[in-house]
């Protein structure tokens, strides 16, 4: 009998430990909040519960803070590199060199009406379909018959001659540059032809008639590839 009312005194022990701890549990899980003498929460009409002076986010409870539920960050979408402006494929042209012979007798620097026409077949068209592309140099040469410092003199004269023609068929003067190469880089030597070199050796003059021409190089006739 003794023994029957240890173990029920021991148990009723038991049992009021427990629900002490499980009040101790509940105070320290509400320490943040204001409690009634009961250890209840105290709610406004609207059913808010009261922070305390030392309330702090780490003491929140579900009852009274809810942790709001997290909408998921949206992945942003990888930021593409910005796309470049196609670029317009670049048209560059090749000189092309027009060498007109047989343009000037002798020591002169009068166009030939032979140049005059070669020149308005090939060069006063294309410029002309072209005007914004065509720019032409023009360079004069001579023979190798007489001064070097008077060849070089009469080779300018008969770049002036062809720049002179090229106006007077239209062509815009600042389209035309002019250079003078005297008698250099000739297309022929004529050193099988006997006598001396001047004004008396027909032979000699008819044989270097080549060397006496202009060259056009006209930029923007032919496209080329950069």
């Amino acid at each position: 009998m003794k023994t029957s009312r240890r173990v029920l005194l021991n148990t009723l022990a038991m049992a009021s430990l427990a629900l002490s701890g499980m009040a101790l549990a509940d105070e320290t899980t509400k320490e943040g909040y204001l409690t009634d003498s009961r250890g209840d929460l105290v709610k406004s009409g609207t059913g808010l519960c009261w922070h305390t002076g030392f309330w702090t986010p780490a003491m929140a409870i579900a009852e009274c803070d809810p942790v709001p539920a997290v909408a998921p960050v949206p992945r942003l979408a990888r930021a593409m590199p910005p796309v470049a402006a196609p670029v317009p494929a670049r048209t560059s042209f090749a000189p092309r060199t027009l060498q007109i012979e047989t343009l000037f007798a002798f020591d002169s620097s009068e166009l030939s009406s032979v140049g005059k026409k070669k020149m308005s077949d090939e060069v006063v068209v294309a410029m002309k379909e072209s005007p914004q592309d065509e720019v032409v140099l023009v360079t004069g040469y001579t023979d190798r018959i007489g001064q070097e410092q008077y060849n070089q003199a009469l080779s300018q004269r008969r770049a002036d001659a062809a720049r002179t023609f090229l106006i007077g068929q239209g062509i815009n003067a600042n389209r035309i540059e002019t250079a003078a190469r005297g008698e250099s880089e000739p297309i022929v030597s004529c050193d099988n032809v006997k006598g001396r070199a001047n004004h008396n050796n027909h032979a000699l003059i008819n044989c270097l008639q080549p060397n006496r021409r202009i060259v056009m190089e006209v930029k923007g006739q032919n496209p080329a590839k950069e």
